[in-house]
């Protein structure tokens, strides 16, 4: 008779309660985030976009994160007032920017109308994109803080791949579900308006959390967890600064995202363009990538909580994304069932990877660091998500283009573009190696479970 529940989160249904709502938030904001990408040659045939358009526009995502310093910002707001004000704030922005673009791709402008060098409709669209980016990016340290508030000593790497494996639903909808929505309303922007609701039931469905998390708070001893959060403290900096780890896995997350997300922002196009494909199969394929993370991600981080290596399945899935990008630049090969095996083959890099690393991040930084920590992890992957899709945009426009002057359609060739991915996973197998040295001398814990009951 002498177990007593010290607070919320030693419940289980309360665990994990708590994870499907935030979820759900984090679900419509990977949606929202590539909607655009099977929209592309659309864009280009019917909005009169060019391949530099595109990437400037999709650029955007990370502007205010990496010039304005949002990032760190949102990861003051979280450590100094707490998850409930830094989640509200942020699926308010994705609310606010995702309606800015909306109107900018359903609205006409005057023709040769310019604004920052682009067309207007490009330029309010990169702009929406700009605000809602800095909301979803917000959103995910918040939501990683929330997972390590309720998971620490539990099934957190589990916890946190589930979190991501139900984002990836959105990834794999906005690949496959938008020039379907388009063929069924007849607008580029429907499937737009189709996120923006989803948004909006996103937004709503944090209150709930909201809820949970004044539960937890008054919660048996939780008032003990939080006098040992003492929030921001510009000497956190400085620790986390300091720490080799932190800037190993920090360097790993940029290089390695950067030769996902952005690839994702160009895929359609990319098999359209190399693989002969039609556009919707074009589409499908990439939705393959966050369907085999749906299953994967969720297992790799049991394994994980279980039986440890998180630095091990790091540099593994960096090698698969070398692997992957090498046989994707290859000259001459076209054969589809290649390309559907090295779709799967990344969803298990995408996988991998991030159960391990996020998870990880937990036994680098103190958890009173934590959002601050996560901030500018975030910050520093905003550069590559800024910064790449930008730079295939320029390749592709200068370099790629295949099809005669003056052609109806513009045709690329990839291969230059997926080289370049490639050095990306190059250069993350080279800091997730030198991340497993760092743990060998600092006794992170990195290949040690992270389940203690």
């Amino acid at each position: 008779m002498n177990t007593v529940q010290k607070s919320l989160r030693d419940s289980a249904v309360a665990r994990w309660s708590a994870l499907l709502i935030v979820s759900i938030t984090m679900f419509c904001g990977y949606f929202f985030t590539d909607v655009m990408s099977p929209l592309k040659p659309l864009l280009e045939k019917d909005l009169g976009w060019t391949s530099g358009d595109y990437g400037w526009f999709t650029s955007a995502y990370g502007w205010f994160n990496v010039f304005f310093g949002m990032l760190f910002i949102g990861g003051i707001i979280l450590d100094k007032f707490g998850a409930r004000i830094a989640g509200l704030l942020a699926s308010g922005l994705m609310v606010v920017g995702a309606s800015i673009k909306y109107w900018a791709v359903a609205s006409e402008f005057p023709e040769g109308a310019m604004l920052l060098g682009h067309s207007k409709q490009v330029a309010f669209a990169a702009l929406g994109f700009a605000i809602f980016g800095t909301g979803v990016e917000i959103m995910g340290i918040t939501v990683s803080k929330i997972l390590v508030r309720w998971f620490k000593g539990y099934e957190m790497a589990l916890a946190m791949g589930l979190q991501v494996a139900v984002a990836r639903i959105g990834t794999m909808l906005a690949m496959a579900a938008p020039l379907r929505i388009v063929d069924h309303f007849g607008t580029i922007s429907s499937p737009l308006a189709f996120c923006l609701v989803l948004l909006i039931i996103g937004f709503l469905s944090y209150f709930i959390y909201i809820v949970m998390d004044k539960k937890l708070e008054a919660s048996i001893e939780v008032e003990k967890d939080e006098a040992s959060d003492e929030g921001f403290s510009f000497k956190d900096l400085g620790a986390i600064f300091a720490n080799r780890g932190f800037w190993y896995i920090a360097l790993l997350c940029v290089l390695f995202y950067s030769s996902v997300f952005p690839f994702l922002k160009y895929a359609t196009d990319f098999f359209i363009n190399k693989f002969a494909m039609t556009p919707e199969d074009a589409g499908d394929l990439p939705g393959l990538l966050p369907l085999g993370t749906l299953f994967l991600t969720p297992i790799f981080g049991g394994i994980y909580d279980k039986l440890g290596k998180g630095a091990t399945m790091m540099i593994i899935g960096s090698v698969l994304l070398v692997f992957i990008h090498g046989l994707f630049a290859m000259e001459g090969l076209t054969s589809v069932p290649v390309a559907i095996t090295l779709v799967v083959l990344l969803g298990v890099a995408l996988s991998l990877v991030p159960s391990a690393m996020w998870p990880s991040v937990a036994k680098i930084i103190p958890e009173k660091q934590l959002g601050t920590a996560f901030s500018m992890i975030f910050w520093v992957q905003n550069w590559g998500l800024m910064g790449v899709p930008l730079l295939i945009g320029y390749v592709l426009e200068k370099y790629c283009i295949s099809s005669e002057p003056g052609a109806d359609v513009v045709t690329y060739n990839y291969n230059l573009p997926m080289t370049i991915f490639m050095c990306f996973g190059i250069l993350a197998v080279v800091f997730a190696v030198l991340l497993k040295n760092a743990d060998r001398k600092k006794g992170y814990g990195l290949e040690l479970p992270n389940d203690k009951h």
